[in-house]
């Protein structure tokens, strides 16, 4: 059994194919397809890029010594959909539609279902997308924000989270839906959710730079200098959204968001490692306010995301958040992996299929 996993970004296609063995998923091919600027700029609309990308993942399948007919499942990244509960669902009329007008923003996330589906449809088999951004699950005590017109929102790296989530789960011979974890992602933005029996109850909003700061997010700022600047007459609306996201944390401070970099310099800038700790420091206060959402009742605190890499952010957390529970590190994130593992369990029956 062969399974084909898309990823595309703004510049980027990425794609997997895995074959199953047993129990394992073992890599036959991963490639990032890289498309240019002038490429792009022919395209009015991000929709019409879909019979494009899908001509140049049907090349790389072939360059992996693969027909498309030898591909059993198709699954995509999840896009940016309507809010929904994380598992694996198969792609239907209104889930391509709702990614086609992209009804909580457009995003090149929203062309994966659409590509998977084209593929899959081609050979006469099914697509899905699995544990999208939008994945919502929250406690409605989590939803209250202190204002009735700003409910809080779940958007976040839910895949990766829930992979890593399950990851730990396997390890210590239990089922997903019978741990309490706390899962930090840190990455170009920070996510901490509170995974409470296979549910995430409690999570910032990573989408909009809710939460502790990163190398691209200002994340939870003073509100009232907030309102401050925004009516200040400086600044439009665009602009203060970009000091949000993607011009805030490293990047407002030392106009890079390479966070191994920042982590060198830090060695001998004294400001860049207060930043640096403070980032640190950040995740480790919402990583105790989960701790509390989960009533004290954590088996596991899971550190995982590419800055994860950095041994001093990940030595700054443990030293302030071990109290609460034992810390487990994975470095970095594999998207490609977690989709196919999730379209692994449903072709073999490990796990039902949800409708859109």
């Amino acid at each position: 059994m062969n399974i084909l996993a898309i990823n595309p970004g703004s510049t980027s296609t990425k794609i997997g194919i895995y074959r199953v063995e047993g129990d394992e998923l073992k890599p036959v091919a991963k490639e990032s397809i890289t498309h240019s600027t002038a490429e792009l700029k022919e395209f009015n609309d991000i929709n019409d890029q879909i019979d494009y990308r899908a001509g140049l993942i049907k090349r790389a399948v072939i360059n992996a010594g693969l027909q498309l007919e030898d591909i059993d499942g198709f699954v995509g990244r999840g896009g940016l959909v309507r809010s929904l509960e994380s598992g694996v669902y198969q792609v239907n009329d209104q889930l391509i539609h709702d990614l086609k007008v992209g009804v909580q923003g457009k995003h090149a996330a929203n062309l994966a279902g659409q590509i998977a589906h084209a593929l899959a449809q081609s050979q006469g088999k099914v697509a899905y997308i699995a544990d999208p951004e939008v994945t919502d699950e929250l406690a409605p005590v989590a939803r209250i924000s202190g204002h009735p017109k700003l409910e809080r929102r779940s958007l976040f790296h839910a895949l990766n989270q829930k992979a890593i989530a399950r990851r730990y789960a396997k390890e210590q011979g239990k089922p997903y839906d019978q741990v309490n974890v706390i899962v930090a992602h840190l990455g170009g933005g920070v996510s901490v959710g509170a995974h409470q029996k296979g549910r995430v109850i409690d999570v910032n909003d990573a989408l909009d730079g809710d939460g502790p700061f990163s190398p691209e997010r200002s994340g939870n700022v003073p509100s009232g200098q907030l309102v401050d600047l925004c009516f200040s007459g400086d600044y439009t609306h665009r602009e203060v959204k970009a000091m949000l996201v993607p011009q805030g944390g490293y990047v407002a401070y030392f106009g890079t968001n390479n966070a191994q970099q920042i982590g060198e310099e830090a060695k001998t800038d004294p400001e860049k490692a207060l930043v640096q700790d403070a980032m640190a420091y950040q995740v480790a206060k919402y990583i105790g306010s989960m701790a509390a959402a989960l009533e004290g009742q954590v088996d596991a605190i899971l550190l995982t995301g590419g800055i994860v890499h950095s041994d001093t952010i990940v030595q700054a957390i443990k030293k302030r958040v071990e109290f609460i529970a034992p810390v487990m590190v994975y470095p970095g994130e594999d998207e490609l992996l977690a989709l196919a593992s999730a379209a692994q369990r449903v072709l073999t029956g490990q796990e039902l299929v949800k409708t859109y």
